[in-house]
């Protein structure tokens, strides 16, 4: 059975870096899609960060710049660098990924795997 773990996020004050890490156990996500996703408190989960299979960075307009998400060779652990973080970053950050080998836009329906999620708190 698949199973997707974050590392643990925590409060950070605007401007800082934070980078979270998501291991997968099970089998390798190599060749698959991986991704972040963040839902803000009253608000809808959102993906923010998606690597497609081809090694295709996409991020949300709101990360653009300022996240980025990588994959190690091995297709197990994947991590999101946060930069210059703002209260608007502030949520419950998922990782995710795909069963299969496709992923063409920002949207969770490509991904049939998840972790339980990781808090980040952003402060002035």
């Amino acid at each position: 059975q698949e199973q997707l773990m974050e590392s643990r996020g925590g409060p950070v004050q605007v401007g800082q870096s934070l980078t979270l890490t998501c291991v997968a156990s099970g089998y390798s996500h190599r060749g698959r899609c991986v991704g972040w996703f963040r839902q803000a408190p009253g608000k809808e989960r959102e993906a923010i960060a998606i690597l497609s299979s081809t090694d295709e960075e996409m991020y949300a307009d709101s990360v653009k710049g300022r996240f980025a998400i990588s994959k190690d060779s091995a297709g197990t652990t994947w991590t999101l660098q946060m930069n210059n973080l703002q209260l608007d970053d502030t949520g419950m950050y998922q990782c995710a990924a795909t069963q299969g080998y496709r992923c063409y836009s920002l949207a969770e329906f490509w991904f049939n795997y998840w972790g339980q999620g990781t808090q980040v708190t952003v402060s002035p």
